[in-house]
């Protein structure tokens, strides 16, 4: 599995809580933490000023507080929390997967496994709302997918084609009609 872990392992870059203007940049590669800012003021004294870099292992950035407090005012309790389990070796593999991968994986899923899945973090809200997502799910659901209803996908979007084909089970014909640019859905009820 740790073939799968890229390097670094999280990076994270933002300002300094007002007033400060800092800028600060965190990375976490295999085997150290890197902690990065560069000053940002308007006084003549702090000009010059070069950027500075703190380099530490694992183990060091555990014992470290100064730096466990800066890090924590920067971007907050819960980045710190994250870059010390990953000091400690507890690795999020889901995350680190390809997205490729994951949608393959998340199409075995029950839609409402997904909808769970999809509020677990940002990355799996991304993939469970994207349109690569549903457009698997309607093939991978429906034993054919015509050309008319891969050319309304692109108009309306796969997961509007997916749960218009979820309310086909109670009725039997889709009609679609265009006037111009707008195009009307119609269901019509079976026989």
């Amino acid at each position: 599995m740790a073939s799968v872990l890229t390097d670094p392992l999280f990076e994270i870059s933002g300002r300094g809580p007002a007033p400060d203007k800092n800028f600060y940049h965190l990375s976490l590669t295999k085997s150290d933490v890197i902690w990065r800012w560069w000053k940002i003021s308007a006084r003549t004294v702090d000009r010059y000023s070069k950027p500075g870099e703190l380099r530490e292992t694992h183990q060091d950035f555990l014992d470290d507080s100064g730096l466990h407090s800066e890090v924590s005012m920067v971007f907050g309790h819960q980045i710190l929390q994250y870059a010390k389990a990953l000091c400690q070796g507890h690795y999020d593999y889901l995350e680190h997967l390809s997205d490729a991968l994951l949608l393959r994986i998340m199409n075995y899923l029950e839609l409402e496994d997904v909808g769970q899945l999809g509020r677990t973090s940002r990355k799996f809200k991304q993939l469970c709302g994207s349109e690569e997502f549903w457009e698997q799910a309607v093939r991978r659901r429906c034993n054919t997918v015509s050309a008319d209803v891969a050319s309304l996908a692109l108009e309306v979007g796969w997961r509007r084609i997916f749960f218009t084909s979820k309310l086909q089970l109670k009725w039997k014909h889709l009609c679609v009609l265009f006037y111009g640019n707008i195009f009307l859905l119609l269901l019509l009820p079976s026989d």
